[in-house]
């Protein structure tokens, strides 16, 4: 007996040390491709400047917005080629692959010279490396989430979870750049080179989450070649169901991702607000989602995915348009600060259990093809083309300031209407 307390208490400890090194392998890839995307969005009044000129501004902004979109066209293609490598040559192998290309289209962003300079090559080299992140991401979640539940199958909520706190860290990081910079810098200095500084940050990220993926191996070794079918092919052939399943109950929380996302650009252009205020309200709602992400997904672990996620689903649709009427309404930085937070919490609390939620829905062998195709197809259409979906729905006098506001509501009456689905037929 005197004896087992110290074993105990070793074994606990290296088992908490485990999990920490499995979080942060998953998590820093993870944290370095949301951070660019959200770089990406909040700088894209400066981007549209100084890559894609234009003589209309909106024009501008429609084309850098357009980009932001294309790289998401490929992601599902991402999604499906990394997804299946991971389920037949293992996680890790995918995992380095994905951080690696995304690392590259980073660092051909923070180092493109302007329009000015090289004319029509450098939207095209933009468009390029957007592809080639959007490739990469397209393979992250699904091979990153499938190594974290497997890892721990008795904790999938609270691993999982970690995929999206992430998220929330790096859009904290990406928001606090543009706040601090917005602040300190001339607007003539931030267009002529500050907007580099952020993506540089993000190319020192990459070479981090080589290291550590490098040091950590897969929960299950990969199957003997000539064992297993193509997992694309069984995904596309029999799990038709749960991929719209998972692609209806992500539709929400990726929308109210890229309105985050979007908001500095809606204070600046619809609003008619300094760009800080956007930033300063994105940088609320991220805090948020790191901070609540893990604890909704404990949650979740103990009353069930679909019961916490239709309750916090719910308190979004009932929050939306009255959170817009106040933007619109009272446009001071106070209430886009609690307006923008709110809907950051609402989304933040749905989401901890998602990630989970979507890896129940595919068996072991096809879970990574499975969550990469179904998250990149949800990511594509309710996430990636949200700001430019807006941004065009903003362009109609009966919509105007409120489209967001229709955009958001129809996307969260599709995802209550998956859940539902979901807990009916008990998949998850």
């Amino acid at each position: 007996m005197t004896l087992s307390t110290p074993i105990n208490s070793q074994v606990n400890a290296t088992t908490k040390n485990n999990i920490t090194r499995l979080i942060v392998a998953t998590s820093v890839g993870n944290a370095l491709e949301w951070y660019d995307i959200s770089v990406y969005a909040y700088f894209a009044v400066y981007l549209s400047k100084a890559f894609f000129p234009a003589n209309d501004p909106t024009t501008s902004l429609l084309l850098t917005f357009g980009s932001f979109g294309l790289s998401f066209m490929i992601r599902p293609i991402g999604g499906i080629v990394l997804g299946a490598y991971a389920d037949r040559h293992g996680r890790k192998a995918s995992l380095m692959l994905s951080i690696v290309l995304m690392t590259a289209g980073t660092l051909v962003l923070a180092l493109m010279p302007t329009y000015q300079t090289i004319g029509i090559l450098a939207p095209i080299a933009v468009m390029l490396a957007r592809l080639v992140q959007g490739f990469s991401a397209g393979g992250e979640f699904g091979s990153s989430t499938a190594f974290l539940v497997e890892h721990m199958p008795e904790r999938r909520g609270f691993v999982a979870s970690w995929q999206f706190a992430s998220q929330g860290v790096s859009g904290l990081l990406g928001a606090g750049f543009g706040a601090l910079l917005t602040s300190l810098m001339s607007p003539e200095d931030l267009q002529a080179w500050g907007w580099r500084l952020p993506f540089l940050f993000g190319v020192l990220i990459g070479p981090v989450g080589i290291y550590i993926r490098n040091h950590v191996e897969d929960a299950t070794p990969p199957p003997a070649a000539g064992k297993q079918g193509s997992p694309v092919r069984e995904v596309l052939a029999r799990q038709k169901l749960a991929t719209l399943l998972a692609i209806g109950a992500l539709a929400v929380s990726t929308a109210v991702n890229y309105l985050i996302v979007y908001m500095p650009t809606y204070v600046v252009k619809t609003l008619n607000l300094a760009p800080s205020v956007g930033f300063i309200a994105a940088f609320a709602a991220q805090t948020a989602v790191a901070l609540l992400a893990p604890i909704a997904g404990l949650v979740s672990d103990k009353i069930g995915r679909t019961t916490h996620m239709i309750l916090f689903a719910l308190l979004l649709l009932v929050s939306i348009f009255p959170a817009f009427l106040l933007l619109t309404g009272k446009p001071t930085p106070m209430i886009i600060l609690l307006g923008v937070l709110w809907l950051g919490v609402l989304k933040s609390l749905y989401y901890g259990p998602l990630a989970a939620l979507m890896s129940e829905l595919f068996p072991a062998a096809t879970r990574a093809t499975g969550l990469g195709l179904s998250y990149n197809i949800g990511v594509t259409l309710f996430g990636g083309m949200g700001p430019a979906i807006m941004t065009w729905m903003g362009g109609f006098a009966p919509i105007g300031e409120l489209a967001p506001g229709y955009y958001l509501t129809a996307v969260c009456i599709l995802s209550l209407g998956a859940l539902f689905t979901i807990r009916r037929m008990r998949l998850a």
